[in-house]
């Protein structure tokens, strides 16, 4: 079987960058989140990437073309027998739309999982992941912002996909590794 692209979509604190880990340490699937292009972008010192500094740290969405731009500079690296997992991709309609037209088009097997979780359960998760003060975007004001954000764009990408037949929705209110059981049983790996 031809190896999958995998996408795990959700609000922030949804799990996705856990399950994307735990699936990279199953599988040896390398992990790409198009924030990685992004920090790239920022590395550079330009006024763009000072700007998208801010977007960011803020708790904003950076512009839907820079988010298309830094996804498909992932999937045109990806060799032929290769495969990836992208985490936070398609966090609106036209960068879904992107996502779904391209694998379409590139004819490859593809999952796109949506961990959902309630607002409490995000604040929560956040909570604790700002305790260790790995992310700058972690303070309560931004997390509001991100979950404004997530109901103004994601859930349209969301519905995008869902019509599209190409999401599978997660309930990432549980225990991760019985979510990373899940996934592994969708996906057929052992």
């Amino acid at each position: 079987m031809e190896k999958p692209i995998v996408f795990f979509i959700g609000k922030p604190g949804s799990g996705k960058g856990t399950q994307a880990e735990i699936l990279t340490k199953e599988t040896g699937w390398p992990v790409v989140g198009t924030s990685g292009v992004m920090r790239e972008i920022i590395a550079t010192g330009t006024a763009a990437g000072h700007k998208l500094k801010e977007t960011m740290d803020s708790g904003g969405l950076a512009p839907h073309w820079i988010a298309i731009y830094a996804y498909l500079k992932s999937l045109f690296a990806i060799p032929d027998d290769g495969t990836v997992i992208f985490d936070g991709t398609s966090r609106t309609r036209p960068e879904a739309e992107v996502v779904a037209d391209s694998i379409k088009w590139l004819n490859r097997p593809f999952y796109i999982f949506h961990l959902t979780v309630p607002d409490e359960e995000v604040h929560g998760r956040i909570a604790l992941r700002r305790e260790s003060g790995s992310r700058v975007d972690d303070h309560p004001e931004a997390v509001a912002k991100r979950l404004e954000a997530y109901y103004e764009s994601t859930d349209g990408a969301i519905d995008y996909l869902r019509q599209q037949g190409v999401l599978t929705d997660i309930d990432g209110h549980r225990p991760r590794e019985i979510i990373a059981a899940e996934v592994r049983g969708i996906l057929t790996i052992e």
